[in-house]
């Protein structure tokens, strides 16, 4: 039996620029920073004193006061993304065979806050006092479980953790399931909101985070000489992956074809990555053979393009390790230079603008870049969005203990030689 083939039939975002994905993307091709102050709580003591929050989301405007006292909020954050991608495909879930829908949506981290919060509970008021849902509240999984059962979808139900390479890591293998018919529609993505005073002191401690207090807007600056760390970031994004036939059958809007996977291990060190990016460029030599696309087919990456120093210099010399002559040609952007990291969200936020990308064609841009680096000396669409065609997009996640992973979308019905 041959591979189905994967379509992209619906999109949710809940960002630092916008709390749809029409927000987002307007925000995105406009170069906006999310970047500002800490308000989610009192960060005059951190080292770093900014962050990219979302913004104006009431989360009693979906979810009853109920239901929120036992989810944290990178459930909320997913369930409210999966429901805008469910209403933006224009399924009709009752007309469907729930049993053939399923849900791959992970998190890097999950309910920090709530477990910081119970913990505090447990030292001030002892055991007896620790709620019964703290468990529930903070364990990966609760997104893709509070997805499936608040839409009644039966159908294969897991959840990557593999930290920034969660999102990524989920619509690729929800591609897979598909192609191999064990489901016909899967939600898929990330969900993240670590923004709290525990989860931005670990990494400001481990020097992953910019400095730059005196001027949050400009501190993610991806490939730039003078990037210092990346802006922790939050929300989520979810996609509605559909086998081909049944999407066509129903009349669905299409934005792109999913066409190739990769993923790899660096084995080498729990937060660096390998020198040369070597296993980030297997990732991607993995994808394009997946895809049966050579490496010239490609006309635009979202790079992971997190604004560290060992990042975006290795990231960019995996780019030309595998893309070769082909890689000065390519529009790289870092969609993270305006949205921050989203950590386990970051790749379904980014495979949301990438979809865009292909449907527009448009490249967003990467702000902030004014200083060029010797060593990251590629085409990083800087600081304005560039109208070009995209007929084969690429976007990398590269995850903490060596994780890497890529997917590969395309226009559909376009090949190389048509």
């Amino acid at each position: 039996m041959s591979a189905k083939r994967v379509v992209v039939t619906g999109l949710g975002a809940i960002t630092p620029i916008g709390n749809t994905v029409s927000e987002f993307w307007e925000s995105l091709l406009a170069g906006k920073s999310g970047a500002g102050p800490i308000t989610q709580f009192d960060a005059s003591n951190h080292k770093t004193k900014f962050a990219c929050q979302v913004k104006g989301f009431v989360p009693e405007n979906f979810v009853n006061s109920k239901e929120l006292r036992r989810l944290d909020t990178f459930v909320v954050y997913a369930l409210v993304t999966a429901e805008e991608a469910l209403k933006d495909s224009g399924l009709d879930l009752e007309k469907e065979d729930l049993e053939r829908i399923g849900v791959v949506v992970g998190s890097g981290i999950g309910g920090l806050q709530v477990m910081a919060d119970q913990q505090q509970i447990l030292r001030d008021q002892g055991p007896g006092r620790v709620s019964p849902f703290l468990i529930p509240r903070l364990i990966c999984n609760m997104a893709a479980g509070h997805i499936s059962m608040r839409f009644g979808l039966k159908g294969p139900n897991t959840c990557p953790v593999t930290a920034c390479a969660t999102g990524t890591h989920a619509i690729g293998d929800a591609f897979k399931i598909i192609q191999r018919d064990q489901a016909t529609i899967i939600l898929a993505g990330g969900a993240e909101s670590a923004i709290t005073a525990l989860g931005v002191a670990g990494f400001e401690n481990m020097k992953a985070l910019s400095g730059r207090n005196d001027s949050p807007q400009t501190a993610s600056r991806p490939f730039d000489k003078d990037r210092d760390g990346f802006v922790i970031g939050e929300g989520a994004g979810v996609l509605v992956l559909e086998e081909l036939e049944h999407a066509r059958a129903r009349g669905a809007r299409i934005y792109a074809e999913v066409v190739g996977y990769g993923m790899t291990g660096d084995a080498f060190h729990i937060t660096a990555p390998a020198p040369e990016g070597e296993g980030a460029a297997r990732s991607m030599r993995m994808a394009l053979e997946d895809a049966g696309l050579p490496p010239t087919a490609v006309d635009h990456i979202n790079a992971h393009g997190t604004s560290t120093p060992m990042n975006d210099k290795n990231e960019t010399a995996a780019i030309k390790t595998v893309f070769g002559e082909h890689a000065p040609k390519i529009a790289v952007s870092s969609n993270k230079s305006m949205i921050g990291h989203l950590l386990g969200a970051a790749g379904g936020v980014e495979a949301v603008a990438m979809a865009l990308s292909i449907q527009n064609d448009i490249v967003p841009p990467t702000i902030n870049y004014t200083t060029p680096d010797p060593e990251c000396d590629l085409d990083y669409t800087p600081n304005e969005a560039r109208r070009r065609p995209v007929r084969v997009a690429l976007s990398n996640s590269l995850g903490f203990g060596g994780h890497n992973t890529t997917i590969v979308f395309k226009k559909l019905d376009w090949s190389p030689a048509g």
